[in-house]
């Protein structure tokens, strides 16, 4: 199980989108569907939460509403070992969709191209060699444009194995202010992140429809992963918290999908209940509403 988890908030097309990536990506599979039940919230049989794998990488979908809207400031940068690859990926995950950078050469690649597929999950394709095939990637637009630095440093403060790996910025007479991050990668427990500021005028930010879904062995990780990436955000519902940032989190602890998973309707049930009435998973009440007679 990955530390850190991408989720994606679908407007009702999860379970589409999953065969969809799963057909496309290599080493990709669905884990585990569930769905909801009689007690709901959302409509009986319909996908409530699902794990699935794209080239290695954990992937989680949600199904929310036309609220939520992916956004290119969360997008998932794909190296590919040859033109082949490329070509392959660009061609699937481009139908339907919208290009946002042609596929092409580019000073930083000899192949590389940026997409948003028919679902709106962003993804940028480059021709390049990697042992973590599907990167997560952060750009700080707007308000929280200048960012990146600040928050990679904030991120790896909060999770062991964490680190910087290279930072490039931009230099005097380049078109994005002198000193502000170009590129740059971090890992968080070991998992690979990128990041980068643009000053350009885009009509998006961070949005719920891309999270980070952190699993929690423990109550007090939980306790102060929830208060240190909220302080200056907003802590919301079942476990949401946007930091101050704007980026979306998902503070969950562990043993709440083995809980949700209980072959026991009626007990899976009831912790669903009582887990839709919190904003901070609370594990001991998930664990009395699982064993109440």
């Amino acid at each position: 199980m990955q530390k850190i988890t991408q989720c994606l908030l679908f407007d009702g097309k999860a379970e589409e989108a999953m065969n969809f990536y799963t057909s496309v990506f290599k080493n990709s599979k669905i884990f585990n569907i569930m769905r909801y039940g009689e007690a709901g919230p959302g409509p009986k049989g319909t996908v409530l939460s699902a794990t699935f794998q794209l080239d290695g990488q954990e992937f989680i979908a949600l199904n929310g509403g036309p609220q939520f809207t992916f956004s290119p400031a969360i997008s998932f940068f794909v190296n590919c070992e040859t033109q082949v690859k490329v070509d392959e990926l660009w061609e699937k995950l481009s139908e339907g969709g919208t290009v946002l950078m042609e596929l092409d050469k580019y000073p930083f690649s000899e192949k590389f191209g940026w997409v948003e597929d028919k679902f709106g999950v962003s993804w940028q394709l480059n021709l390049a060699s990697s042992m973590q095939k599907i990167t997560p990637f952060l750009m700080f637009v707007g308000k929280q444009h200048g960012k990146a630095e600040e928050a990679m440093n904030f991120y790896i403060s909060l999770f062991n194995n964490s680190s910087i790996g290279e930072i490039e910025r931009y230099g005097k007479g380049e078109e994005e202010p002198e000193g502000t991050v170009k590129h740059a990668t971090f890992s968080l427990n070991g998992q690979e992140f990128m990041a980068m500021d643009s000053n350009r005028e885009h009509p998006f930010t961070f949005t719920e429809a891309t999270s980070l879904f952190v699993n929690c062995e423990t109550r007090e990780e939980v306790d102060e992963l929830w208060e240190k990436l909220s302080e200056g955000g907003e802590k919301q519902r079942i476990g949401w918290l946007k930091d101050k940032y704007g980026v979306s989190w998902q503070v969950v602890p562990t043993v709440l999908g083995e809980l949700l998973n209980d072959p026991d309707p009626e007990k899976s049930q009831r912790v669903m209940k009582a887990m839709l009435q919190m904003g901070k998973i609370d594990i001991e009440k998930l664990k009395q509403a699982y064993e109440w007679q």
